[in-house]
């Protein structure tokens, strides 16, 4: 049984070895190629779209670019839909997918993620002169207007509100601005992208929920140095002024916590 034995120890420690090659191989093979692959949906506003020229911008992108910036090499977007675009790391068609992606325990279990770059909280929207609405139990009673299906309906729900169905955040802010609805609950991202392009409309954020939901660069599982690099990336952008200024012209502020 000692050959046997012997064989086993044998066969772990080449495993090992192995596995240790590969540790830090995405790292060095970026650095090699001189281009971090980035999957992004590219129909997101304002994170990841196509402007009038049809250039691909948005904060996301933004994002993206000063972290290959800090890391010495050149960024290659790959767009893909929602659906699949998380898959694409398990394809291995790109090295990291920037896109807002939500930092879940679900996604944790299968993939690693950076440190959060993006905190959004689920915000009460009102007219600007209306006072009767102040916080989320001020919604019992009043109608509030969401997607029926979406979490934050829920919520309006839960506080007593009557809902009133619509499509998304734009047309439950046109609901609210011709009194159709007395308030909607939504992802404060979407309400500062709305306030940025149209500061004079009569809203305002009556009430936000304590906690926050936070995304995250997402990378394929096993390399903590790609992670650990892409941290030091969004630590010295965050040091040197270059997230701030990203985030002040899409978010008009700090959009980080």
């Amino acid at each position: 049984m000692k050959w046997l034995k012997s064989l086993l120890v044998a066969g772990t420690l080449q495993v090992l070895a192995v596995t240790a090659g590969h540790a830090g191989a995405n790292l060095d093979q970026i650095k090699q190629a001189g281009v971090i692959k980035v999957g992004t949906e590219g129909t997101y506003a304002p994170f990841t779209y196509h402007d009038e020229s049809n250039a691909l911008v948005g904060f996301d992108v933004e994002i993206a670019r000063a972290i290959a910036d800090k890391l010495g090499v050149k960024v290659e977007f790959l767009e893909g839909k929602w659906d699949g675009l998380i898959a694409g790391l398990d394809a291995n068609r790109y090295d990291a997918v920037i896109n807002e992606v939500g930092i879940t325990d679900a996604r944790k279990a299968k993939y690693d993620f950076s440190d959060p770059y993006i905190a959004s909280k689920a915000v009460l929207i009102v007219r600007g002169d209306n006072t009767d609405i102040k916080t989320f139990a001020d919604l019992k009673g009043k109608k509030s207007a969401q997607s029926l299906t979406s979490n934050f309906g829920k919520l309006a729900e839960s506080n007593g509100a009557e809902l009133v169905g619509t499509d998304g955040f734009d047309q439950s802010i046109q609901l609210l601005l011709t009194g159709r609805a007395d308030a909607t609950i939504n992802d404060s991202l979407s309400f500062l992208d709305f306030k940025k392009h149209k500061p004079d409309a009569n809203v305002k954020i009556a009430a936000q929920e304590e906690n926050a939901d936070y995304s995250g660069v997402i990378v394929r599982k096993g390399d903590p140095e790609l992670v650990a690099a892409i941290n030091k990336a969004l630590a010295d952008i965050k040091a040197d002024g270059t997230y701030q200024k990203i985030a002040d012209k899409y978010f008009g502020q700090d959009v980080s916590k």
